[in-house]
């Protein structure tokens, strides 16, 4: 087995300098996190997979170079670079990806750009690098696909390879669904199509994963099951995989004796003050210009502290040459000074702002040397700066102040946490944290330390990988039940030795797609063509069994030779026969329930009620899909106090809760239309849990199919109404094809 990671970026960065390529190990929480994980997959490789690496490797490499960078990442790091032209980087990366998909992501819709080309840049990119990934892959591989820049390439690789286990993992926060609407509609759904086509996709806290599930309700319209999305075909787990650091590399580098040396060097510098210190890359959502606004609140309050703090500010470059950041600089670069002028001293300066890249061993030591580290973000996906700090206190002191809005909040409750929307609460939790005391800072720093030390990003890493194995178990299991290979074969075989063979079919979902109204769900030529066919056979006998009533059903197919269950087994109609009640019923009670569903199809717009002779049923396939939901319950919960004691049934049906009376279902309908007969050869196919009464009541050597996947009574799955009119399809050609090759 070999783990196949797919990224936007490798873990080397390739520039060149006079013609000739250089490389160094790239910067960031994903390219570090999952090169220690590997690291330490090839040094314990009996436990954890082998693996393969393919990414972009920074820059764009002529054709001349693209061999040596291939042999350089191959040989030191197992990677395969996926080349991409200038032109396509600045309107897929500094384009859809920068300006559209990371300010929306992360809250910032006025900052958002919606241009046609960036998108279709952005699907070009995803192809590039579905292609590679495809030529790159064995049968056995794991494929994990990470990050926001390739949204689309799960479902691109599940083309190709259907059974593939497919992991994706997003790094940003997914917005709720108010803002992910903003998006136009065919970029959100072809999105999350992308998306789908994962087997586990994992987001690094729950409120992610809930608003994520929120938007494939609100866009794919399909509901969850404790995070499980049941495709037609398969299976989404969907789950929260908070990612860790590489503790110990941390704690091992900040106890070091060159680390001492340094932050002792550091601590000669600022004798007798107090340090804070932040760093991160210039962005808009780190909340740079915030906290430098409540370090200024927290000096206007605290006068007494002047002369005794320093604030030490380090600053990445990021996306030089972009000329919004290039004018965030400048105004950053102004603020600092206005402080600095405001407080400063010739004896002390309040600021010290650096804008450079740090070494691992600087800022390591910057970690170790702060009595306060300031991280504070105005969104953020997880912020691994918070962790890697911790890690980073072998004495256990210090004070971690940190933004509610960081991912790392939901893990980290011992920090100071505070809203970095707000001034004051960054002077208080200054206030706080230069105040307070060592034996608290040692229990808080304890508690997180043995936190993080557990679940590590090698934890991480694990425990994503486990989901996608259990994941490709479940499905295993799952495609051992579908209606395909020798299965269907052996179907096919048995329907031709048969002598006397029974179809009992559903048509909503089964024959036909599902509409947003029950009239508008009306056959078409083809399901004519096909029952016809199949009821032609003297051999053959048909039922259509619906929960339609029977006007509908007689409406249209009273013509064909095919026997009909109504109302899911009140009325049944014999092969050009007369309808009869199966049982003697009365509808008294829809008196009593009809006003409560009429109050619900008021309360819920889009929902209506179907009137049927012994039924009714409320449906709500066109209502907002979150609402519906809501209303559905209470509408359970309503209809359970008041049919207590009335002789009817609640059926929970696909977007629609039907009651009808006791006694009634498809299972004992189809035993009355069956007679006691017992063919050979016996088919029953249904989509939903009103068809599972049918599929207990056939004998157990019979070819019971559910429609989808479902936790069933049914021997075998098929995917949709396509695939049961395509098996149909070959039932009523299998005998004229058996015939023809029976010499005469």
């Amino acid at each position: 087995m070999r783990l196949v990671i797919v990224s936007n970026r490798l873990p080397f960065t390739v520039s060149f300098k006079d013609g000739t390529p250089e490389f160094k190990s790239s910067s960031g929480g994903l390219s570090t996190g999952l090169s220690s994980y590997l690291q330490q997959a090839a040094a314990d490789s009996a436990d954890r997979p082998d693996y393969f690496w393919l990414g972009w490797p920074g820059a764009s490499v002529a054709p001349e170079h693209q061999a040596a960078v291939r042999s350089y990442g191959e040989e030191q790091f197992k990677c395969c670079p996926v080349f991409l032209p200038e032109e396509s980087m600045e309107h897929f990366y500094h384009g859809f990806c920068n300006k559209t998909i990371w300010p929306l992501f992360h809250y910032f819709p006025t900052l958002t750009q919606y241009e046609e080309e960036f998108w279709q840049e952005y699907q070009n990119v995803n192809r590039i690098f579905g292609e590679a990934v495809v030529n790159a892959l064995r049968p056995d591989d794991l494929v994990w696909v990470h990050d926001y820049h390739l949204m689309l390439l799960p479902r691109l690789i599940r083309e190709k390879f259907p059974d593939m286990p497919i992991g994706f993992f997003l790094h940003i926060p997914f917005p709720s669904y108010e803002l992910f609407r903003m998006m136009p509609r065919a970029w959100r759904e072809e999105m999350i199509e992308g998306l789908l086509g994962s087997s586990v996709i994992g987001f690094h806290t729950h409120d992610y994963t809930r608003d994520f599930l929120t938007s494939v309700l609100r866009t794919a319209g399909y509901e969850h099951q404790l995070g499980i999305l049941a495709l037609r075909d398969r299976v989404v787990k969907v789950d929260t995989f908070p990612m860790g650091v590489d503790f110990e590399r941390f704690a091992q580098a900040a106890a070091s004796p060159e680390t001492a040396a340094r932050v002792a060097e550091l601590r000669a510098k600022c004798v007798g003050q107090k340090v804070i210190f932040s760093v991160d890359r210039l962005d808009y959502t780190k909340g740079i210009f915030n906290r430098l606004r409540g370090y200024d609140l927290f000096l206007k309050r605290n006068p007494q502290w002047h002369g005794k703090v320093v604030f030490i500010v380090c600053v990445a470059p990021s996306r030089i040459g972009v000329e919004s950041y290039q004018a965030m600089k400048l105004d950053l670069e102004q603020m600092v000074g206005r402080i600095i002028g405001a407080y400063g001293t010739v004896q002390w300066t309040p600021l010290i702002y650096q804008y450079r890249n740090l070494s691992f061993e600087e800022i390591v030591a910057l970690y170790r040397l702060c009595d306060v580290a300031l991280i504070t973000p105005l969104r953020d996906g997880m912020n691994l700066v918070a962790k890697e700090f911790v890690a980073s206190r072998p004495d256990q002191k210090g004070v971690l102040v940190l933004s509610e809005m960081a991912g790392a909040a939901k893990e980290m409750g011992e920090a100071l946490i505070i809203n970095p929307f707000y001034a004051d609460d960054f002077a208080r939790a200054l206030e706080q944290g230069l105040t307070l005391p060592a034996e608290e800072q040692m229990r808080r720093n304890q508690i997180l330390q043995d936190r993080l030390r557990r679940y590590n990003v090698n934890r991480w890493a694990d425990d994503f990988i486990q989901a996608m194995l259990s994941t490709q178990k479940t499905e295993a299991a799952r495609r051992a039940r579908l209606l395909s290979g020798k299965a269907y074969s052996a179907m096919i075989q048995q329907y031709r030795a048969a002598t006397h063979r029974a179809l009992l079919l559903d048509y909503d979902g089964t024959l036909v797609p599902f509409a947003e109204e029950p009239r508008q769900a009306q056959p078409d030529a083809e399901v004519f063509d096909l029952l016809a066919a199949l009821a032609a056979d003297p051999l053959n006998e048909v039922a259509v069994v619906s929960g339609r009533p029977r006007r509908d059903l007689e409406g249209w197919f009273g013509r064909l030779p095919v026997a009909l269950v109504a109302e899911h087994g009140v009325w049944l109609r014999g092969r050009n026969g007369e309808w009869r009640m199966l049982k003697n019923i009365t509808t008294e009670w829809k008196e009593r329930v009809r006003p409560i569903l009429q109050l619900y199809v008021d309360r819920l717009p889009g929902a209506l009620l179907e009137e049927k002779e012994f039924s009714l049923a409320w449906h709500f396939r066109r209502a907002d899909p979150e609402q519906a939901s809501l209303r559905a319950k209470e509408l359970l919960d309503d209809l359970a106090g008041y049919t207590r004691n009335i002789d009817v049934q609640v059926l929970e049906g696909k977007k629609v809760i039907e009651i009808r009376n006791t006694g009634m279902n498809k299972g004992a309908a189809a035993l009355e239309w069956l007679n006691g007969r017992a063919p050979d050869f016996i088919l029953g196919v249904g989509d939903d849990w009103t068809d599972e009464d049918l599929f207990r009541a056939l004998p157990p050597a019979a070819y019971s199919v559910r429609v989808g996947m479902a936790n069933t009574a049914a021997r075998y799955y098929l995917s949709s109404h396509t695939a049961v009119r395509k098996a149909l399809r070959e039932l009523a050609e299998a005998e004229r094809k058996a015939g023809g090759e029976t010499p005469a």
